[in-house]
């Protein structure tokens, strides 16, 4: 009897595998992107890429075990939760008012260590913000809302 019952749930888990999410292949760094509203350093957009842009844009590099069923269902629904919340690859698409709201949730989640998620973290260790390169990305954001709002007043 116990056989059986391990045979059922290695076949399940076989049969399971042929049901994959849809992946997030887009491409990052588009023509909506961020960088076509804001002045991005190359060292201010590595981190970003490096820390947030696996969940925040329309490309994911996904591990070796985002192939296996659920962790796959798992990490795209974080994916889609990240872009649902904060999407860099179409940010020049947003309204004025909401690139500054986004603007102020990166420095307040940067800041209090919210983000990147200490479960990401975990398993890619370069999104491990340093102090210095977390006040990098908060003084870049506070750039970024001054530019924007400049940019937004010249052309009323």
């Amino acid at each position: 009897m116990g056989k059986k019952i391990i045979i059922g749930i290695l076949a399940l888990i076989i049969l399971a595998q042929l049901f994959q999410p849809s992946r997030n292949n887009g491409e990052a760094d588009g023509p909506q992107d961020i960088t076509h509203v804001a002045d991005v350093p190359d060292g201010v957009l590595s981190l970003l890429k490096s820390a947030c842009y696996d969940c925040h844009s329309n490309h994911t590099s996904y591990p070796w075990y985002g192939k296996i069923t659920p962790v796959n269902w798992w990490l795209q629904n974080h994916v889609d939760e990240g872009k649902s919340q904060l999407n860099f690859s179409i940010f020049s698409t947003y309204s004025q008012k909401k690139m500054d709201k986004k603007l102020d949730e990166i420095i307040g989640t940067v800041k209090e260590r919210y983000m990147p998620m200490e479960s990401y973290v975990r398993m890619h260790s370069e999104a491990d913000l340093s102090d210095d390169q977390r006040k990098l990305i908060t003084s870049w954001a506070l750039q970024a809302k001054q530019q924007i709002a400049n940019r937004a007043a010249s052309v009323e």
